[in-house]
Formats: C-alpha cells, structure tokens, sequence
C-alpha cells in the first residue's frame, strides 16, 4: 500500500490516495477488452523498468459486499494495464479501491449484474 500522487489520478478516484497491491486472480473483469497491441506493449515496457514502473498509473476496482458478506471486486477502466500485467504474469496489479455497491454495478452490468453473495 502507498499513496499516489495527483497526477495518477482518474476522475473516480481523485479524492483516495492510498493504492494497493491487488491480486490479479481476484479481479472481475465482465467486459472484454479491445486492445491496442502497441499499448499494452509499452506498459509491459514501462512496468518491467524499476526507474519507469511508478509511471503507470493504478487501475480503479470497486470493492462491493455480497449480501451474504463475499467480497467481489471488480474493474471497467484500465484494460491496457490490466493486461500488461496479465502478460508479465505478476501476481498483483497496483489499484485504488473504491468501496461500492450492488447498485453502483447494476451502472455498469444493467440486468446482467449477477446476485452476489
């Protein structure tokens, strides 16, 4: 956990500082990506270079409790840094976590959005 400077910020999160280290296997990702190769390269550049890393901004996850308190988290936003990291096979991605709701998803999913638990 560190904190991140104004500049790293997205418009979600530009009022949390603290980033985590979030596992990369816990995250729900329902919308595929459409990514640009030459993109998700130069991250996977950027990331491997300790002097460069701190460059990449963290992804925003929200954090939502299941009615039966499961904890799920998900992310819309940062799929060429998302896979940048999936690529290098590292098992955490840095990330701003927002706590949010079912409703908060239902913004995004509509009547997909699963009964979490």
């Amino acid at each position: 956990m560190y904190n991140c400077k104004n500049e790293d910020m997205s418009i979600h999160t530009d009022i949390i500082a603290v980033v985590h280290d979030v596992p990369m296997k816990i995250i729900i990702r329902p919308i595929p990506p459409e990514l640009n190769e030459l993109k998700v390269q130069s991250l996977m550049d950027s990331i491997k270079q300790p002097a460069k890393v701190s460059s990449v901004p963290p992804i925003d996850v929200l954090w939502i409790k299941g009615q039966r308190g499961g904890d799920y988290y998900y992310s819309f936003g940062g799929c060429h840094r998302f896979a940048a990291y999936q690529r290098l096979n590292m098992e955490t991605i840095p990330a701003k976590i927002v706590k949010s709701t079912v409703s908060d998803l239902r913004t995004y999913l509509g009547a997909s959005t699963p009964d979490l638990q």
